[in-house]
């Protein structure tokens, strides 16, 4: 059996050690081998699970959903309609998060059309970051 170093593992799957040692804290991937000095060692089925939370991760998947879709992944009678299930709430939640994106940019856009963005000192931009005067609206003497 082949068996790598953390630091192998790490340039071999595109994880940092740090994040590796984070998902095996957190027991996304269960504690590797460890030889006589205390160094883990990865196998080769490990190294396909970090290539797995990768690609999860960088399609914004929760840690839990990972977990789920891990386990699902692990399960060879599992249900494709499970899966299905989380990504289509995962796609939901993007759908909603580029939703606000777009309408902080278009506020952003609205308010740097507005600024002269000259010598002058007034901005509409950091007018609009000004909160209200907090004291003057909630207590009269």
């Amino acid at each position: 059996m082949n068996l790598v170093t953390i630091a192998q593992a790490s340039a071999m799957t595109g994880v940092s050690a740090k994040m590796i040692r984070h998902y095996e804290s957190i027991g996304l991937i269960k504690a590797p081998m460890r030889t006589e000095n205390r160094y883990r060692h990865y196998s080769e089925a490990e190294l396909h699970e970090l290539g797995f939370i990768r690609r999860a991760r960088d399609l914004g998947f929760s840690f839990e959903d990972i977990r789920q879709l891990l386990s699902l992944w692990r399960d060879s009678h599992r249900s494709s309609a499970e899966v299905k299930a989380i990504a289509l709430r995962h796609i939901a939640e993007l759908d909603q998060k580029a939703a606000a994106l777009k309408t902080m940019s278009a506020t952003l856009k609205g308010l740097a059309a507005s600024c002269p963005g000259d010598e002058r000192p007034d901005c509409p931009i950091l007018d609009a970051l000004d909160p209200p005067k907090l004291m003057d609206s909630c207590c009269d003497p």
